[in-house]
């Protein structure tokens, strides 16, 4: 535990967090809606510090980013609690319940990854991930901070629900960020996740604008946010930032408070030609078939990189160029077989 980063003390004993959007006011004795931010004799504590849920070397095309450092491997770590309340969400047992936890401090979480990267040369840094890490806020931004002194990069996989200023002191230690937007709908916001959408569309703006590298994921739930209209305009609305941001449309599977089946592969690869209108790289995720993960230049339609399930597994480049047409690729960093 440690006292948090961004909140103000008010009348009665009551605080005001103002790490995210919700801005909560909390009593004496009572957290946040993320749950990990609890007011203790009036002050603000981040309870979670240095708690970690999970910790694991997984390739970077899990979190997913396909076009940052492709075929690399991060240290994935998380915690627990979310400033969201999905009533779909895919990782409830973390992100709404407390799961057990091994305390590590940032050297400690540093020091693992560096050892890691001895034992496999692929491992290029760590990627904060799991639950919702910017409520994680204190203990990213420490390890963040250290990681990258040693030449580590950072990857933030998060819902964008950050205050604009704490994004800002976050931002010089990130590399690399995917996005869960979760729909093209202010109402569906806040009936299903209890937030709201303007919040993370400034949040991929003010990414994009400060250099970082950004893809975005948008699960595709039935009968909720998967129109052709919401992907279309969604995609509209990237295409004016960047149309090389790649974007991967995911399978939603019935969890937590959600049972409707899951997402119709049809669908999925409805949407997608919907959204290859505006954008250049568009993906279908959490599901397997040959084609949904490869990336193809989008001048000549050759197959740049092909991936399995999971990982790359097939790099087609000619000094980072496309071997047809010589387009070069939209790629950050080294490609790794």
């Amino acid at each position: 535990m440690k006292e948090a980063l961004w909140w103000k003390p008010l009348e009665h004993g009551k605080v005001k967090c103002g790490l995210c959007p919700n801005a909560c006011i909390i009593l004496p004795g009572k957290r946040g809606i993320c749950q990990v931010r609890e007011n203790r004799g009036g002050r603000l504590y981040a309870v979670s510090y240095g708690q970690v849920a999970s910790i694991c070397l997984d390739p970077i095309e899990k979190k997913p980013l396909y076009h940052f450092h492709p075929g690399a491997l991060v240290l994935s770590l998380g915690t627990y609690g979310c400033n969201f309340q999905c009533a779909f969400c895919q990782n409830w047992r973390i992100s709404q319940m407390r799961p057990s936890c091994t305390e590590l401090t940032p050297k400690q979480v540093v020091d693992i990854c560096t050892s890691q990267k001895e034992r496999y040369p692929g491992t290029i840094g760590m990627a904060y991930t799991y639950n919702e890490p910017t409520v994680w806020y204190e203990f990213v931004k420490e390890c963040a901070g250290l990681a990258k002194a040693q030449g580590l990069v950072n990857v933030l996989v998060t819902n964008g629900y950050i205050a604009q200023q704490a994004l800002d002191e976050l931002m010089p230690f990130i590399d690399a960020m995917n996005i869960d937007v979760k729909a093209w709908d202010e109402a569906f916001y806040r009936r299903i996740a209890r937030g709201s959408l303007d919040p993370v569309r400034r949040t991929v703006e003010q990414a994009a604008g400060a250099g970082t590298w950004i893809e975005i994921t948008y699960l595709v739930v039935p009968g909720e946010n998967d129109t052709e209209q919401d992907i279309q305009e969604l995609a509209t609305w990237l295409s004016r930032i960047n149309s090389g941001i790649p974007l991967h449309l995911s399978r939603y599977f019935p969890a937590y408070k959600y049972d409707k089946p899951p997402t119709s592969l049809e669908s999925l690869e409805k949407l997608r030609e919907a959204a290859r209108d505006k954008l250049d790289y568009v993906y279908i995720g959490n599901a397997w078939k040959k084609g949904y993960a490869d990336t193809l230049c989008p001048q000549c339609g050759e197959p740049l990189l092909e991936r399995g399930a999971l990982e790359l597994e097939k790099a087609n480049l000619r000094q980072g160029a496309c071997p047809g047409c010589l387009r070069p690729a939209d790629i950050i960093g080294t490609v790794w077989m």
